[in-house]
Parts: structure tokens; C-alpha cells; sequence
């Protein structure tokens, strides 16, 4: 498992891991996760790609910024830490809450995301999902969006609270105890809790942002939508209006923890659909 660093990108430090060389690929991990959500999918992926995965900012080790939590700032983040790694182009993979910010990624600086891999979440307010949403949105959004109240009753009680989630994710199969103590660890504690829910209040900020974008362009990379339990094929139909070339899957038996419930059913879409792209270079830095 490859040691992480931390970078200095727009104006905080996240925390990074890093493995393999040759043609870059950004995975954003989603909630409640850290870059660990990954460890499989890296350690295929780096005999043949260079695999960065940060945790996002105010998730994991990375630094616990007081705002910030909207989608444009977090691909912001990403993007200055792709410039900070020498990137001039590559793959970009979210899911859940990385997906919002992969998406404005990709929309924002279409010549620095070659291909697009989004996952199990939903982008905005756009036109698809009404299906998804006939019964409401899930009761957490509603939850974690009241400032200071969910952290106070979840405090103390983080462990069983995170289970909840990972367990739902993966449809009782449960997850390496590794990965499940490491997502536990990491969201324990007041400010770990605030961070976490900060995604949520920012929500509606970020709709707006996603709405800006599509006003305003389309995307124009290989994207690829990809499905399970409960988002389903909702994903996809936000965004086949406004993709020039989409790919839709839906894995059918996988929990919304996609990297970990069935890692070795999404690495058999990445890896083709990776291997799409001409081969990047690092960018000439002087």
C-alpha cells in the first residue's frame, strides 16, 4: 500500500497517495471515505498508469478547512494538484461526493481531463433523476444539512454511524477490516464530523455551480457513468443531454461502495475504457 504525502494545493494540504508511473489518473473518493477506498483498484492500475488519490479536502489526513466544501472548489483543488504533480492531462475518476467535482473538472478544464469515469451519485439538480428522487432524497442529506446538529448527536458515536453506511454500501458483505477501521479513524471526532457534513450544506451551492457549467458548455472527453445500488442508471440520464460520448453500466448485485464491494467488476471498465486515451506526458516545469 503506497505511504501518502501531503502537497500544498489552493491554499490547504491534502493528503496524497501516490503509486506506478505512465499516464495519470486522479480517483476522488466520496463519503464517508479516504483515499484507501482505492487500495485495490491502485494496486492494479499502478503496473501501467501513475494512480493519484488524494483525500479530499477536510476528509482523511487532509487539511480541515473551515469552507470550501462546494464542488467548484474542490475541483479547483484538484486541478491545482494535478499542476502541482506536473500534469498535463488525466483520467478522472469520482464517486459520490467526488463525482460533482470530477464532473466540474472535467467541464471547467476539458484539456487537462482526457477521460471521465463518474460513479453512483447524482450531479446537481440536472433532469434524470426523477425516479431516484420520487421519494425524496436520502434522509441523511436532510440530516447533515443543519449546521452544528448532526455532529453533536453523532459525536461519540462515530463507529456505529460509519458502519451504518459501509454496511448499506456493500450490502452486508461487510469490507477489509483495513479499509473499514481506516473510514471509522478517519471520521471520529467533532472536526472530522463538521468536515464531513460540510459536503452536504454545500450542496445547494454546488447545484447552482453544476447548473452554470452546463449553461454554458458540454462535455466533450469519453465519459463514462457507472451505476449500482441504489443510484442505478439515474447518473447516466442526467448526463447523456449533455455528453458528446457516454458509456452507461449498471453493476447489478454491487453496493454503492463500488472500489470495494466488487473492485474486480469496476476495474474491468476501467481498464478498457482507460486504455482508450493516447499515452500523456508530464507537463515541462522550468
Amino acid at each position: 500500500m503506497p505511504e501518502p504525502c501531503r502537497i500544498p494545493v489552493n491554499g490547504i494540504e491534502l493528503n496524497v497517495a501516490l503509486a506506478g508511473s505512465g499516464p495519470d489518473v486522479l480517483l476522488l473518493h466520496g463519503f464517508p471515505h479516504t483515499w484507501e477506498l482505492w487500495s485495490h483498484v491502485m494496486a492494479d492500475l499502478s503496473d501501467r498508469y501513475r494512480v493519484i488519490a488524494p483525500d479530499l479536502r477536510g476528509f482523511g489526513a487532509s487539511t480541515r478547512a473551515q469552507t470550501g466544501y462546494d464542488a467548484m472548489t474542490l475541483a479547483e483543488d484538484a486541478a491545482t494538484l494535478l499542476e502541482a504533480l506536473g500534469v498535463c492531462s488525466a483520467a478522472v475518476v469520482g464517486i459520490d461526493a467526488g463525482t460533482p467535482p470530477a464532473f466540474l473538472l472535467a467541464m471547467r478544464r476539458p484539456g487537462l481531463v482526457r477521460r471521465l469515469v463518474v460513479m453512483e451519485a447524482l450531479v446537481g439538480r440536472l433532469p434524470g433523476a426523477e425516479d431516484f428522487l420520487a421519494d425524496g432524497a436520502p434522509w441523511w442529506f436532510g440530516f447533515h444539512a443543519v449546521p452544528g446538529f448532526a455532529e453533536t448527536v453523532v459525536e461519540g458515536n462515530e463507529a456505529a454511524y460509519i458502519d451504518w453506511f459501509l454496511n448499506a454500501g456493500t450490502l452486508g458483505s461487510g469490507l477489509p477490516a483495513q479499509a473499514r477501521d481506516a473510514f471509522v479513524a478517519a471520521y471520529t471526532g467533532r472536526e472530522a464530523l463538521r468536515c464531513a457534513f460540510a459536503y452536504h450544506r454545500a450542496l445547494p451551492e454546488s447545484a447552482a455551480q453544476i447548473e452554470q457549467a452546463v449553461a454554458a458548455t458540454r462535455l466533450t472527453m469519453p465519459t463514462m457513468a457507472i451505476g449500482s445500488h441504489p443510484v442505478g442508471t439515474a447518473l447516466e440520464r442526467q448526463l447523456r443531454p449533455i455528453a458528446d460520448d457516454l458509456t452507461g453500466h449498471l453493476l447489478e448485485d454491487c453496493g454503492h461502495i463500488i472500489p470495494l464491494h466488487r473492485p474486480d467488476a469496476l476495474l474491468d471498465l476501467l481498464r478498457p475504457f482507460l486504455a482508450g486515451h493516447q499515452t500523456g506526458q508530464a507537463c515541462v516545469r522550468g
